[in-house]
Order: C-alpha cells, then sequence, then structure tokens
C-alpha cells in the first residue's frame, strides 16, 4: 500500500508516495513495479534532499535488522533502514558505541551515510563516514559491495552522496568502546561569543563532545551568549534505563507557536535558568545527544507552513567574524530561533565527495514561515560564501546552484556516479 511522505522540515509543502520494502531480495522485483525515484529512510531529513523528482520514494525503513555483530572486535554489520537508535540499543550493553551521532537517534544507517552526518566530536572522530568499513549497494541491476579497496570511487561518492549512487543494504561499521551507558556532561553557561570560542578551546582538548545553544536573538554586549555542553563516556556508572516523559505535538496547530514573542521569553528563561558557575552531572546517553527526540512530532510546533533549517560551517580564520555577522543579520531580521546550536568541527579528513564539515564552527537555526527567509537567507549565504564557507545540504530547502558548485567543487564526480533512475529534488535544483 502506498503512504504519504514528506520531509522534517515540512517545507517544501510536498508530500510524495511511497512504497515499502521488507526484505533486501525483494528490492530488483519492487524496482520494476514501482519505479522509484529515490531511497527513503525516517524522513529526518529537513528540506528536499529526501524528496523524489518523480514524486516516488522506496521506504527503506522495514530493512532495520542486525546481521551480524561482533562484541569482541566492536564491528557491526546491518540492514540500511535500522534506525541509529535501535543499533544503540544492540551495542551499549556489549560495551560498543556508534564513533559518531547526529542530533536525532531516528536516523537511519542508511541515511547516517547518505549525508554523512557529523555529531559533538568532529574535532576527533571525524564524520560517520569515516568509520564504514564496507557497504552493500544495489544500483543499475547489480549488487556490488564497496569499501575503501573494492569500488572505491563509488564508495568514495556513496559516503555522502544523498542517496543518488544507488540502493545502500546493509553496511558495516567500526565501533567504539565504552565502559558505561552514561555521559559526564558539564553545563556552562556563557556571555558572548569570545566565550564561547574560548570554551570551546579550552573543552576541546579535555572532552570528547561539545555543542553549544546559543541565544541568537541577544544583541549589543549579550551578542553570542549561550550554554556550553561538554561530555565524556563515564567510566563507571551504575546500570540505569533510561525513560522519557510521555510528551510530544498530538496535533498540528493553525499557526506557529514558535514566533518573536515566545522565542524571546523562550531564551530569556533558558539562558537565565542555567547555573552561572559549570556544573557537572552524569545521566544517560540519550538526553545527552538526542535532547529533541524526547517529544514526539516537535516538527509540528511549527504549524503547517513548516520551517527551514539553515546550517554553515565558517573555516576557522574567519569563524569569529563570520558567525557574528550572521548572528547581526538574524537579530536586524527579528527572525530569530530557539534552537540555535554553535559546533566546532576538526580537520579530520571524510572519505566522502559531498562531506559537509571542515576544520571551523557549524551555526544551525531553525526557522518557521518558511516563505519570508528570502531576503535573510541571501544576505547569510553572502556571509557564508565571503567567509569560505559552506552549507549542509541534508538541511537545506534554498541553496542557490552557483553555491552548490562553488561549495562542493567535486560534485560533478558524484554525478558521474549517480543511478540514473534515481533523483532527487534536491540534486536537480542545484545541478539543473
Amino acid at each position: 500500500m502506498s503512504e504519504s511522505r514528506q520531509s522534517w522540515g515540512r517545507y517544501p509543502a510536498i508530500h510524495q508516495s511511497s512504497e515499502s520494502l521488507q526484505w533486501r531480495d525483494e528490492l530488483p522485483a519492487r524496482l520494476a513495479q514501482w519505479q522509484p525515484g529515490l531511497p527513503f529512510g525516517r524522513g529526518r531529513s529537513y528540506g528536499d534532499v529526501c524528496l523524489a523528482h518523480n514524486q516516488r520514494l522506496l521506504d527503506m525503513s522495514s530493512l532495520n535488522r542486525v546481521i551480524a555483530f561482533d562484541r569482541h572486535q566492536g564491528r557491526i554489520r546491518a540492514e540500511a533502514g535500522i534506525s541509529l537508535y535501535d543499533l544503540l540499543t544492540v551495542m551499549v550493553p556489549a560495551g560498543w558505541f556508534l564513533p559518531v551521532v547526529p542530533g536525532t537517534g531516528h536516523a537511519t544507517l542508511g541515511g547516517a551515510i547518505a549525508n554523512d552526518v557529523h555529531g559533538k566530536n568532529h574535532h576527533r572522530n571525524g564524520t560517520f563516514g569515516c568509520h564504514i568499513e564496507r557497504l552493500a549497494l544495489w544500483r543499475e541491476g547489480q549488487l556490488l559491495e564497496c569499501s575503501a579497496s573494492d569500488n572505491p570511487a563509488l564508495f568514495q561518492a556513496t559516503i555522502g552522496g544523498l542517496g543518488l549512487t544507488g540502493y545502500i543494504l546493509w553496511a558495516e561499521i567500526r565501533l567504539q568502546a565504552v565502559s558505561t551507558s552514561q555521559i559526564d556532561a558539564i553545563t556552562h553557561r556563557f556571555h558572548n561569543l569570545d566565550d564561547f570560542f574560548d570554551l570551546a578551546d579550552q573543552y576541546d582538548s579535555s572532552h570528547e563532545y561539545g555543542v553549544a545553544w546559543l541565544d541568537c536573538l541577544a544583541s549589543g554586549k549579550d551578542r553570542g551568549r549561550g550554554v556550553y555542553f561538554a561530555g565524556q563516556h563515564a567510566r563507571y556508572a551504575e546500570p540505569s534505563r533510561w525513560r522519557p516523559l510521555p510528551l510530544g505535538m498530538p496535533l498540528t496547530p493553525p499557526l506557529s507557536l514558535v514566533n518573536p514573542l515566545s522565542l524571546r521569553a523562550f531564551n530569556y528563561l533558558y539562558w537565565h535558568t542555567k547555573p552561572a558557575r559549570p556544573t557537572l552531572a552524569r545521566g544517560p546517553y540519550q538526553p545527552y545527544f538526542f535532547p529533541l527526540d524526547s517529544i514526539s512530532h516537535w516538527n509540528r510546533m511549527y504549524g503547517p507552513r513548516g520551517f527551514q533549517q539553515y546550517q554553515c560551517v565558517i573555516p576557522s580564520a574567519h569563524e569569529r567574524e563570520a558567525i557574528a555577522s550572521l548572528l547581526d543579520a538574524i537579530a536586524e531580521a527579528r527572525q530569530g530561533s530557539f534552537l540555535a546550536v554553535l559546533k566546532r568541527c576538526g580537520d579530520v579528513p571524510s572519505p566522502g565527495l559531498l562531506s559537509f564539515p571542515m576544520a571551523g564552527t557549524s551555526l544551525a537555526l531553525d526557522f518557521p514561515s518558511p516563505q519570508r527567509l528570502q531576503p535573510l537567507f541571501e544576505r547569510l549565504d553572502a556571509i557564508v560564501r565571503d567567509a569560505g564557507g559552506r552549507l549542509y545540504p541534508a538541511k537545506d530547502a534554498h541553496m542557490q546552484a552557483d553555491d552548490f558548485r562553488h561549495f562542493y567543487p567535486r560534485w560533478q564526480d558524484v554525478e558521474q556516479w549517480r543511478d540514473q533512475h534515481i533523483q532527487s529534488l534536491f540534486w536537480q535544483r542545484v545541478t539543473q
């Protein structure tokens, strides 16, 4: 039965038909019958990168099985539709962890590879693709195994290849050993952008993970104030079980709940309720890595018009000036975001051709009411472009074709490896 799918940002407001794939060996027949334009996981990409040019998606989320798990060597092979949550549920009790996790555990293994996701420890572990040993890819009527030594060019094009090179059926990952399921997290409130960079330098050397929430509406002497969260895996802890509160958005409100009044109130209260001095707390890994996952359907709070996320990365040489300019532009436009995130990125190279991070700082913000954002986004894009940065395809719904080709000069290599039966709305927008 065909079902309707859309991206997580619900913008562009496009619903597409999908058919579900239950078993790997059904793929050739399903492709012949359904003729989908793109593989689809759990729809956690924010823009049109997960939407097909022909409005037909092949839902891979039922391919969610663990195929093999080497508990001694720290290797796991699993089908592409399994969520990162489910992978962690299997491996953490055995003393292993994913070396890279993004901001949601609902992303699939295939989606994490296709977007070459990064996490709060990029300065140490690089992107998700750095830890993929091998994967199986169905493309143009052939089943191929790819790795750094087998079909290496196709392997590179598939990591961060936005799902365009074929259908990932399974992948094998190198894992990271951990002693417990707990995270030792430091919460450190800071007063301005210079404080953030000083804290990032300090904690990057001592902690594996680091991320900051930012009050993007603050201006003047408070510009760039926020809260830094440094974390590392606890070495010793009592066994515990995480029980999230049953929070959620059961319905889509007629208007966005995120508006200038609610934003200013939330940002003010959030910053002022955090302790003035750094505090250390030990807790389950889930709320540290996936804070919004505890609110089901949180994307509905933006109303029927959805939202866009603007995520860029600025190289180290220009990060302070450019991030300050971006925050000034956002504050002047009064188009703030309650979810504004700063992360440092390191210089660990990715095997992927379209990988987003570079050595520097990443800024991500969610904006409601997409149709009013063009003037602001044009200004932000110019700042990013002039600073030598780039935008993140997995979160994008507005990037201009000229900018994409400038940001990602190896896009033509991916196009050469693209399965000619696969095409996304994003790729169509930025390459044609």
